[in-house]
């Protein structure tokens, strides 16, 4: 979930996410201030023109078929009749060439680094409509936000679930003796300065501060900044402060977009300076994610970004309202979402069709969703391993087995962010309080990278220690070895200690 464009100002195409004008009480008290609606767009990644994608995509758009009905929502392929060519074509995103932002964040980044938090005031009263007199707070003074019960109580529901998952994923140190007298270990230390993004915009994402500063703080990192786009009166949404409480959040960075960024890369007079940036954004914030980990910054990222996505297998057992809600969970991310249905034989698809029409006139983001399926279809297929190979072949963010068997599918699964599995596991229990994490890779890169998890916070450090004994094996093979290099100086290093030549 939310490796989402989340979010650009509708009117300029903004190089900052403006934040949401939502209603709550007010933590960090500042002069309210208009704020306009916000438009989703596509982000690129990685930088290829939209014209190489869309003129590949149409050759194979042509052979798809609708239901019956020039009103249907849902474009279907028969995937029997496409060639591999056809089905690796059509496993290809939206995607539109954003050049020209990283022409427009370049400035941004260079203004913050220059000038501090002066600059970033500057380009939250521009682009966000607030000024700010301050725009980095330590968490223990901000005051606790009011909550309703029900919602503290989901947040600790959720808190508690990726908690434990996630410390479930620490290890003990690992210590191999790879011969008689060498000992190799490997061991984990945190990343001194986290940052982590939370988006503002069409939706409130409390869920994302949880998803990132939760394993942070387990890592034991002992800097976590939450950057998130403050709201129109300047303070910080009240569901996001709670939780940011809660998971150990030491600063709070009331700016948003890539001016957001910038001042965790850089540091600024109020800001600390972080190791890493992780968490979802709009392409402005991707692009200066992008630009900085590639800059004197010195900063790494989590991993590239795109919108939300999600492919569901569904056999003739799957009840079509379960489908199409699981299609439509994503469709309502943004328009430039995709959803993918891989339909097992038997499965009723005018029964979907007509839910999802059916859903879709009922959702308040029905319209949003519309538009994400416009480049959304439906692939149907004769068997599990067909299903299986586009699938693979996808490489989705979510992927949802609304099959009768589908533990059995598991082992067959090489390339997802994350799996649901069976008719009970929606991928709205993953994106908020199962307790595995919803900072996915997107876009097929699912084939080459893993999701959030508590190793995106800490280093791997290796541990050598030879003995005298452990020198006097090994010494020879490596000797040798620096020698066929031409490295005369490694070879000394352990000859002189071997006494063979002084």
């Amino acid at each position: 979930m939310r490796l989402c464009a989340v979010v650009a100002p509708a009117a300029a195409h903004s190089p900052a996410a403006p934040s949401p004008s939502r209603r709550a009480s007010s933590c960090l008290a500042r002069r309210p201030a208009h704020q306009p609606r916000r438009q989703n767009l596509p982000i690129p990644t990685p930088l290829v023109k939209k014209a190489v994608i869309s003129t590949r995509r149409e050759q194979v758009l042509s052979r798809a078929s609708t239901m019956d009905t020039d009103s249907a929502l849902l474009r279907v392929y028969d995937g029997s009749q496409l060639s591999p060519k056809e089905l690796q074509d059509l496993t290809a995103r939206p995607r539109i060439d954003f050049s020209n932002i990283l022409d427009q964040v370049s400035p941004i980044c260079d203004a913050v680094r220059e000038r501090g938090d002066e600059a970033v005031k500057e380009f939250t009263a521009k682009f966000d409509r607030v000024e700010m007199q301050s725009v980095v707070h330590k968490i223990e003074d901000l005051p606790e936000p009011e909550l309703p019960e029900e919602s503290t109580k989901a947040f600790d529901t959720a808190f508690n679930n990726i908690h434990a998952f996630h410390t479930a994923q620490l290890t003990a140190p690992m210590s191999v003796e790879t011969m008689p007298g060498v000992t190799c270990r490997r061991i984990s230390r945190p990343i001194g300065a986290v940052g982590v993004y939370v988006p503002g915009g069409t939706a409130v994402l409390p869920s994302s501060a949880l998803m990132l500063a939760v394993p942070a703080g387990i890592a034991g990192c002992k800097t976590i900044v939450l950057a998130t786009p403050p709201r129109p009166d300047g303070s910080i949404t009240p569901e996001v402060l709670y939780c940011a409480k809660k998971a150990g959040v030491t600063h709070i960075l009331a700016a948003g977009g890539a001016q957001a960024v910038a001042a965790m890369a850089w540091g600024t007079q109020s800001c600390p300076k972080v190791d890493k940036i992780l968490g979802p954004g709009n392409q402005y914030v991707t692009a200066a994610k992008m630009l900085l980990t590639n800059s004197e910054a010195m900063i790494a990222i989590d991993m590239p970004a795109g919108p939300s996505e999600v492919l569901v297998v569904a056999d003739a057992g799957a009840p079509p309202a379960h489908v199409a809600a699981d299609l439509l969970s994503q469709a309502e991310h943004g328009p430039d979402s995709q959803v993918v249905l891989v339909a097992l034989p038997g499965v009723d698809l005018d029964a979907v069709e007509a839910e999802v029409q059916r859903q879709c006139d009922e959702l308040p983001r029905g319209e949003t969703a519309r538009l994400a399926l416009t480049h959304s279809y439906v692939i149907k297929v004769e068997s599990k391993e067909a299903a299986l190979t586009y699938s693979n072949m996808y490489a989705p963010e979510h992927l949802i087995l609304n099959t009768e068997d589908a533990e059995e599918w598991l082992d067959d699964i090489e390339s997802a962010g994350s799996v649901f599995l069976g008719r009970y596991t929606p991928e709205s229990m993953g994106d908020y309080a199962s307790g595995t994490n919803h900072v996915l890779p997107t876009y097929g890169y699912a084939r080459m990278y893993s999701g959030v998890s508590l190793d995106s916070f800490q280093k791997k450090i290796t541990v050598q220690n030879l003995t005298q004994e452990g020198l006097m094996n090994l010494g020879p093979a490596v000797a040798h070895m620096a020698a066929v290099e031409g490295l005369d100086a490694h070879r000394r290093a352990v000859t002189l200690r071997m006494g063979l030549e002084s």
